[in-house]
């Protein structure tokens, strides 16, 4: 199986650089994965395809601005009368993505440019609030960072940080909102799992009061979601590791719907990636677990606990293209996507969204 064969032609014009005013006014192209057959909706028709005793799984993560901006220390004076506030002088600007924390005020982070960031260098951001030092260089050349500061991390980040929008998004942001779900809760993801922007609280509490279950998990979106495919062998291909975490409740929900002969429609891929995981984990059962997971799913995989999906648009020759392939078939998906394209659909993070179901 190749990379390229998951190519296909977007124009650039198709990529939505804004959110809509309204979230669930997007379109929704809702595809038959065992006919092929298409409908073109909108996403508040959503509701008319859930059934009692259904459930959706929402991917509960809240994105982080973990975008900072700062510059290299060249020198650093310490005045003796006052040893706690250094003096700097600062070269190069440095970009540094937040990925993930590993323990403490240690995180893995994508700098650019790297050169410029050997261990031992210094960086400082904001006027010298946040300090962080490279003390490591790891797998794909991600530097470990260690941060210092006063006074407690995530309000100095929101200060300081930029949400981490994906490079084909030009426009700036102006409600930082419009980037998180209106469900996220806990802190830890460098990207929003996109196919749940399209919820308002209305629509979910129609969906509840339909006899619809909701199971949240978490799983906290990481630089996977920035790393093209580089191999065109798509099997030599290495995902990149993600925290996840799945509460006895959330488990339970799944179980119970699966066992009723309800159907578990997963929102977004970052959703399906969890539960998928866990399946392997409990041999096709699912249980309260919590660990890292760097599952890759393309054609040839077997689902074992999703039933259906909710997803926005994806790049050409992306992870993302191959797991809904692996859902609906390859051929099934890109007739979809040449469809979309033709009805001037919106892409990507901001776009329209698709429903693939039986």
């Amino acid at each position: 199986m190749k990379t390229s064969d998951f190519k296909f032609d977007l124009p650039q014009e198709l990529i939505a650089q804004d959110p809509l005013e309204d979230r669930s006014a997007s379109r929704l192209l809702v595809l038959d994965k065992e006919t092929g057959a298409i409908e073109h909706r909108h996403f508040y028709n959503i509701i008319e395809y859930l059934n009692p005793g259904d459930c959706l799984v929402l991917n509960n993560t809240k994105v982080i601005p973990a975008r900072l901006y700062g510059n290299r220390v060249l020198e650093e004076n310490t005045d003796a009368h006052e040893p706690t506030r250094p003096e700097w002088k600062l070269g190069a600007a440095i970009e540094v993505l937040l990925l993930k924390r590993r323990a403490g005020d240690v995180w893995e982070t994508l700098v650019r440019p790297g050169k410029k960031a050997r261990p031992g260098t210094r960086i400082v951001f904001g006027d010298g609030i946040l300090v962080g030092e490279v003390i490591e260089v790891v797998e794909e050349g991600n530097r470990l960072i260690r941060f210092s500061y006063e006074g407690i991390f995530e309000e100095i980040l929101d200060r300081l940080g930029q949400m981490p929008l994906p490079p084909y998004i030009t426009h700036e942001l102006k409600d930082k909102n419009r980037y998180q779900t209106v469900y996220a809760k806990y802190d830890g993801s460098a990207a929003a799992p996109t196919a749940g922007l399209h919820f308002t609280p209305e629509l979910l509490d129609q969906i509840r009061a339909k006899g619809v279950q909701i199971a949240e998990v978490t799983l906290h979106v990481g630089l996977g979601t920035f790393r093209p495919v580089k191999v065109e062998d798509v099997t030599q291909h290495h995902m990149h590791s993600e925290f996840y975490r799945i509460e006895e409740a959330a488990a339970r929900i799944i179980r119970e719907t699966k066992a009723g002969g309800g159907r578990v429609i997963c929102v977004g891929t970052t959703s399906c990636r969890t539960i998928e995981s866990a399946a392997q984990r409990f041999d096709g059962d699912i249980q309260a677990c919590s660990g890292w997971t760097d599952i890759f799913i393309y054609p040839g995989y077997e689902f074992r606990l999703l039933d259906a999906l909710i997803t926005n648009f994806h790049l050409p020759e992306s992870t993302l293209l191959m797991l809904v392939s692996a859902l609906a078939g390859k051929e099934n998906i890109l007739h979809a996507y040449q469809v979309a394209v033709k009805e001037r659909y919106r892409f990507y993070s901001f776009g329209d969204a698709m429903y693939i179901h039986a």
